[in-house]
């Protein structure tokens, strides 16, 4: 590659402009330093004035990029930058996701500058290592491919909704942390549909639900209770699961964060991807200041101001506000009014799906499937006895507890293995 080219392509890598925020990336910096350095070297070698130190410090350069590349684990410099520009959360982007429509000045500039990108991804080993020939068998190689990147991006552009971009295109479970920001969760709990046994109708509630919201249709906040350990947490996360190559996203929010909720509406409304804002395990006190809260979200209809997004909470409590016989023989002159509504909120969710614990034989049918899939050798009147004495040990039967059966029978095995 000869000085001419090598300098323009890192002057058009340093005037990024759309996808500024990309000479951030480690790997993305360390390559323009290294064009910089060969660029200086190219140009030197072309006027007869190269120097051992203008070699030198390319080589520092390049070896400094080619670690990046490898510390990155991607396969190779075309796959890093075309991940690099898909996932990458612009202006140009953004409007898009709006659902608005790009000037034309910005769009010409993200044209142009997938074009620079393409470049960046084509370059190969020899385009660095053939300014330093007595440097070049002691230089490490990286590995390249041929990719489309305007292509694809603007195929990812069309399903905007499906992909979504920045952390949305790389992750499909969110928190809210201390400082009411969204983060991602890198290691989200991977339940699947389909290793849920029963509930088979509160399953399709659900999904049904979800898949209206994904098409922007009308679609209700859920509220899903009953007996602890019956699966409704592990229902809405293996549903947000299944169906996150759709778009669907989970952002978990603890009760004590329900007023951070309006800000976040702000935030999520105008994001491509669909939003199952989740909250686990609610209950309130009847003095309860984010009771108050939700009670405000909840008539504000949420899904009708943010068709994207949809509230589904989980209680122990059918109706979520824990009451106490003093305060049910209250002095207030309306007292009626007041109970009716505190126990009317959970009357707030357009839908609402009761968990019951499971019968014996659902109960010992999950059993099966759990030890089956694990591997576990076993006697079906055998394992049903031991795990009716458990569930009685652990005062009663639910899903959660024929996972924690399996689970022991597998501590045994192991525990038996290393005996041996």
């Amino acid at each position: 590659m000869n000085a001419e080219r090598l300098m323009s392509l890192s002057f058009s890598l340093d005037t990024l402009t759309v996808f500024r925020s990309l000479e951030e990336d480690p790997v993305i910096a360390a390559l323009g330093d290294a064009l910089h350095k060969a660029a200086a070297l190219a140009s030197d070698a072309e006027e007869g004035n190269s120097t051992s130190g203008d070699a030198m410090a390319l080589a520092r350069a390049y070896a400094t990029f080619v670690a990046a590349l490898f510390d990155s684990e991607a396969e190779g410099l075309g796959s890093y930058i075309l991940d690099a520009a898909v996932d990458d959360e612009n202006v140009y982007l953004r409007t898009i996701g709006a659902g608005r429509v790009p000037g034309a000045s910005l769009a010409a500039a993200a044209e142009a500058e997938l074009s620079v990108l393409q470049e960046l991804a084509d370059l190969e080993p020899q385009d660095f290592l053939e300014l330093l020939p007595g440097a070049a068998d002691r230089l490490p190689a990286f590995d390249t491919q041929k990719v489309d990147i305007a292509g694809t991006y603007h195929e990812r552009i069309a399903n905007i909704g499906k992909y979504g971009y920045g952390m949305y295109a790389r992750y499909h479970v969110f928190r809210v942390d201390a400082q009411g920001q969204i983060v991602p969760v890198k290691h989200p709990d991977p339940q699947r549909l389909e290793d849920l046994v029963d509930y088979e109708r509160e399953k399709k509630v659900i999904l049904d639900n979800t898949r209206a919201l994904v098409k922007r249709l009308p679609a209700a906040n859920i509220l899903l209770t009953g007996d602890a350990g019956t699966g409704k947490s592990s229902t809405v996360k293996a549903v947000a699961n299944a169906l996150a190559g759709e778009g669907v996203r989970i952002l978990e929010v603890r009760k004590e964060q329900l007023r951070d909720i309006p800000g976040i509406l702000d935030t999520l409304t105008h994001n491509p991807c669909t939003f199952i804002i989740f909250i686990d395990d609610l209950s309130f006190a009847a003095d309860d200041d984010n009771f108050a809260a939700l009670k405000a979200i909840l008539e504000g209809s949420v899904s009708a101001k943010s068709s994207n997004v949809a509230i589904y909470a989980t209680s122990n409590r059918r109706h979520l506000v824990r009451e106490t016989f003093s305060e049910r023989e209250g002095d207030e002159v309306h007292l009626n009014d007041t109970l009716q509504e505190i126990v009317s909120l959970s009357d707030r969710f357009g839908i609402h799906l009761s968990f019951t614990k499971p019968n014996k034989q659902t109960y010992l049918d999950i059993v099966h499937k759990l030890a089956q899939e694990r591997g576990i050798a076993f006697v079906e009147q055998e394992l049903d006895l031991e795990a009716e004495r458990f569930a009685t040990r652990r005062g009663g039967r639910s899903a959660r507890g024929a996972r924690q059966f399996v689970d022991s029978l597998l501590s045994k095995e192991a525990s038996s293995e290393e005996q041996a």
